[in-house]
């Protein structure tokens, strides 16, 4: 069974001590003091969110200090004045060192650094009176400029998502260890998957991150859900050491055109949350009005309960759900939301429905029962892709299937792309049509290339400007 951690300071210091003395194996004891002050001002930097100021802080405080370094002695008015002079993060010195030196050796020190970083933040956050969205920001900051700074230097990432310093050692298993579940599945790439089983390997918190890093675009979606996971780290351990957590709606609405990257982004934070216990298995169920709607009175209660019973322990992808609301007082749709509002409520603890549509529709949709209002209270708003975006979702395509695209043929890509972006109406697909065009692109090189004799692998491979053009009106075979 895994062990909790105890609230007090002194406790906090084991918790020190086990990620610092981790880390100086790997790094650089003589940066013991460099370190220690760094994260005091990282601890200042993190309470100037919360609010207020209390003893706790500065007992906290005092428990900031590497094996061997003098132990500091905060009192709680020049902590108090020490959090209101603080303003941004601002990466340490040694870092920059640590990164160009892992550069050079191919050694991982400096991302095991932002690993024990936010492992010891979380810790503190999680000591506050209360749960702060603003805490997790600055937490979400601090990774993000720190791992800019290894992926500037070019500081290459562990493959199996985990090396030598998992944290806690030395005291307890790591966040992730204590609360990955047993089972964990993920959704196919169109269709949901089966709540029971799982044929692919169990990815690592690490790996799903990167995986979300990796998205294109999105940059606002990818921040809000970084800091979405720090907080539910947060309220996990202050549940752990039975604090205080504020009842907190776990469900979204995703508000966007099709092809933006929703179900991808939906499949992720299930299995995000399922890598730190807040889910339980961290399946994507994916419906529509047809897969909860059926045409007899008294059926639709029950096929919706049979999608909410698979969906259990993981997300309910709702995709346009303003279907549900828009067949008038008599339609069976309000049944499915009915429904869906009580098994929201009575699972609260284990279940996260996502509901997604274009922004209008979607708008009217919530505002059509009080209760879809008070139980959605995260909005994610997916963007178009712009002509670049685009472009590097068929960049991607490419080279996953071995494709090259010639200097010229890349040029026309670029330019219809950005041509689509700028044209683009209501019926605008994003990544929809970036597949659309690829897989007539492969239509056309292929049928180009099945001209030739005995072509060579590098023909194979190539795709030149004709492959991405509509063939001629007035062409005449030859």
């Amino acid at each position: 069974m895994p062990t909790t951690w105890n609230r007090s300071p002194e406790e906090f210091h084991k918790i020190y001590i086990a990620n610092t003395d981790a880390f100086y194996r790997i790094g650089n004891k003589a940066l013991a003091k460099e370190l220690d002050e760094f994260v005091s001002h990282c601890a200042l930097s993190l309470w100037s969110k919360s609010g207020s100021i209390t003893q706790r802080h500065a007992d906290m405080a005092n428990q900031i200090f590497s094996r061997n370094q003098p132990q500091p002695h905060w009192l709680l008015w020049n902590l108090t004045h020490a959090v209101c002079e603080q303003d941004i993060f601002l990466p340490p010195a040694f870092f920059w060192n640590l990164a160009e030196s892992d550069s050079k050796r191919g050694s991982q020190t400096s991302r095991t650094f932002i690993r024990m970083l936010t492992n010891i933040l979380l810790y503190l956050a999680a000591t506050d009176d209360d749960v702060s969205y603003a805490e997790a920001e600055f937490i979400t900051e601090c990774t993000d400029k720190l791992s800019a700074i290894c992926d500037a230097a070019g500081v290459m990432k562990s493959r199996d998502g985990l090396n030598a310093m998992d944290f806690v050692t030395n005291v307890e298993p790591s966040f992730t260890e204590k609360h990955s579940p047993a089972v964990q599945t993920s959704g196919g790439e169109e269709k949901a998957a089966d709540s029971g089983k799982n044929d692919e390997p169990q990815l690592s918190f690490e790996e799903l991150m990167e995986q979300l890093n990796s998205l294109v675009g999105l940059e606002d979606v990818k921040k809000d859900i970084k800091n979405l996971v720090n907080l539910m780290k947060v309220r996990k351990l202050r549940q752990e050491n039975e604090l205080p957590v504020p009842p907190m709606s776990l469900h979204m609405v995703f508000l966007g055109n099709p092809g933006t990257g929703k179900t991808t982004v939906a499949r992720l934070i299930s299995s995000l949350y399922a890598s730190i216990g807040v889910l339980s298995k961290g399946q994507l169920i994916e419906v529509d009005r047809s897969g909860l709607v059926a045409g007899y009175v008294g059926q639709t209660a029950l096929k919706t309960q049979d999608v909410i019973k698979s969906a259990i322990g993981g997300v309910l992808f709702i995709d346009e759900a303003y279907s549900l609301s828009s067949g008038g007082e008599n339609d069976f749709g309000r049944e499915a939301i009915e429904t869906i509002l009580k098994a929201m409520e009575d699972n609260r603890d284990d279940l996260v429905v996502i509901v997604a549509g274009y922004t209008g529709p979607m708008e009217k949709f919530l505002s059509s029962n009080p209760g879809l209002q008070s139980r959605f209270n995260k909005y994610f708003n997916f963007p178009d892709y712009k002509g670049g975006e685009l472009m590097e979702i068929f960049r991607m395509r490419c080279q996953k299937n071995s494709y090259e695209l010639t200097e010229e043929a890349e040029k026309a890509a670029a330019d219809m792309f950005n041509e689509l972006y700028e044209n683009r109406d209501e019926n605008f697909g994003n990544g929809r049509d970036v597949r659309n065009i690829f897989e007539d692109m492969i239509v056309r090189q292929s049928n180009r290339v099945a001209l030739m004799d005995k072509p060579s692998k590098e023909d194979l491979i190539a795709v030149l400007p004709e492959d991405l053009e509509e063939p001629s009106e007035n062409s005449t075979e030859e």
